[in-house]
């Protein structure tokens, strides 16, 4: 069977002329209208019912419903007008750019995200490194014996940098991230015609947002290589987004610790801080690492190679984010402790800075989107 990529442009039906500001969105258009006629899919996952309560796809619309897709690839198989079909339809790899794109379209300030697109791995590296540096230059100002002796007991970790001064750093970074994130995220709910939602409609998005509900191409498993294989990517998903959540845990216990109990890290190894960010970064380290794994498994037809960096950048830097972080804790009463605290320090910060233009943001779209879907179907009654 050939590629997509090897096939000759669809035909330029009058119903499917270009009307859209990007061609990805009139692609997502043209596959929409077939799809909207077939119906065949409709009970594979949430798009398809969306999909049929319109006759004419807005960009929000089209940005809304790409969202909701998971890529699970089941559609692709089931599909009559898939490649090599001369209509070409192809709806997880259309809508997998189309995400992508989105991200671009809603980021704010909209000017940073075509440079992370691009390049994101290595902006990804790069600020990670110059914060490193930084901060080791500035320890060195002040006492660069400190960097290479071994610092116990509490408030070790500000022996090398003052806790005054991690706050203001990376409190920055985050404060940052979540407007930028904030302002996006405002941005695509409005532009997809999101708005106000009742408590049910939220519990249903949350559960199928936690569960991956429309991950299981119906019932038979996602396609990662060309061939239905169970639940191997909600897995995945799974350890990435809950050991992300209980990292976030860990953080804002030490917080709490630090500020109400007047207790400084590092903390014991029993300690509920240690203990939530140990489980934490062992998710991040199985999750990210299957998840990299499953993308180079994927079918290529399902696949857009154009935006494989931006995937790979974030899964790459939350994978060093638990590798410095579970190290830091190995090795913090060792001399090797200054090191590693930069090292994880400035990968920190890089993936703060990084987060509202990469693909962490797809979670928040996507649960945006099941929420809207959850209020359209209480309202149809469905």
């Amino acid at each position: 069977m050939r590629s997509i990529d090897e096939l000759s442009p669809p035909p330029a039906f009058p119903l499917w002329a270009k009307s859209h500001s990007t061609a990805a969105l009139d692609e997502a258009d043209r596959v929409a209208t077939i799809c909207n006629s077939c119906r065949y899919c409709e009970g594979l996952c949430a798009v398809f019912p969306a999909m049929e309560t319109r006759t004419i796809f807005a960009a929000g619309d089209l940005n809304y419903l790409a969202n909701l897709c998971h890529g699970c690839g089941a559609c692709y198989d089931d599909c009559q007008f898939s490649p090599p079909h001369e209509f070409a339809v192809n709806v997880p790899k259309t809508f997998e750019t189309l995400r992508a794109e989105s991200y671009q379209a809603y980021a704010w300030p909209r000017a940073f995200a075509p440079a992370f697109e691009r390049n994101g791995l290595v902006i990804s590296l790069v600020a990670a490194a110059s914060v490193a540096v930084f901060v080791l230059g500035f320890v060195g100002l002040g006492d660069p014996a400190v960097l290479f002796t071994t610092q116990t007991g509490a408030g070790a970790f500000y022996r090398l940098m003052p806790h005054e001064a991690m706050v203001a750093l990376f409190g920055a970074a985050f404060l940052y991230a979540i407007i930028a994130i904030a302002m996006g995220l405002r941005s695509f709910w409005r532009d997809s015609g999101g708005s106000g939602v009742d408590i049910a409609a939220s519990l249903k998005a949350l559960r199928d947002a936690g569960t991956l509900r429309y991950l299981d191409g119906g019932g038979a498993g996602c396609d990662i290589s060309g061939k239905a294989t169970p639940d191997r990517r909600r897995l995945y998903h799974h350890f990435t987004s809950y050991g992300f959540l209980l990292c976030l845990a860990s953080t804002s216990v030490a917080t709490l610790y630090h500020y109400l109990l007047g207790r400084e890290a590092p903390y014991p190894w029993y300690d509920l801080p240690v203990l939530l960010g140990t489980a934490g970064g062992v998710g991040l380290i199985i999750g990210p690492v299957g998840l990299l794994v499953a993308k180079w498994d994927r079918n290529p037809a399902l696949r857009d190679a154009k935006r494989l960096g931006m995937d790979v950048a974030f899964l790459v830097m939350l994978l060093l984010t638990s590798l410095t972080g579970l190290l830091l804790l190995g090795l913090r009463a060792t001399p090797a402790m200054g090191i590693l605290l930069a090292l994880h320090l400035g990968v920190v910060f890089s993936l703060f800075v990084t987060m509202p233009y990469g693909k962490f943001v797809h979670g928040l779209y996507r649960f945006a989107a099941l929420l809207r879907f959850a209020g359209e179907s209480r309202t149809r009654g469905s």
